[in-house]
């Protein structure tokens, strides 16, 4: 760890472009996906609605079961086989490894976690 006193200036926020490629989600598919499993995180049960009242309402990532970046192409998908909701603490958990956990995998590292 570098002490602090040992620093003497940092620096943040200087403009610098990026140019990504970025894959098209349909939002349609998303709406159907959660239609199909509600807004509620299929790995943790949170829903930012009952916690977070109105600000949160309807508010829920969606997760790729397969990742656009492995699949690389335009493909048909199934908002109930190939999408699924997720929080974005356990969306981020299930990405922290590459290739991502499965949803089981992530449901079987919190149920071992001894959490209430």
């Amino acid at each position: 760890m570098i002490p602090l006193d040992s620093i003497a200036q940092l620096t943040e926020g200087n403009l610098k472009t990026i140019a990504v490629n970025a894959f098209e989600r349909n939002p349609v598919a998303r709406r159907q996906c959660l239609e199909h499993y509600g807004v509620s995180c299929q790995c943790c049960n949170f829903n930012f609605y009952n916690i977070y009242g109105e600000l949160g309402q309807n508010y829920i990532h969606v997760h790729h079961i397969i990742p656009l970046a492995k699949i690389r192409k335009n493909y048909q998908v199934d908002p109930t086989k190939d999408l699924i909701p997720l929080c974005a603490n356990c969306h981020a958990m299930i990405h922290r490894r590459n290739p991502p956990l499965s949803i089981e995998e992530l449901k079987e590292i919190i149920k071992s976690s001894h959490l209430p």
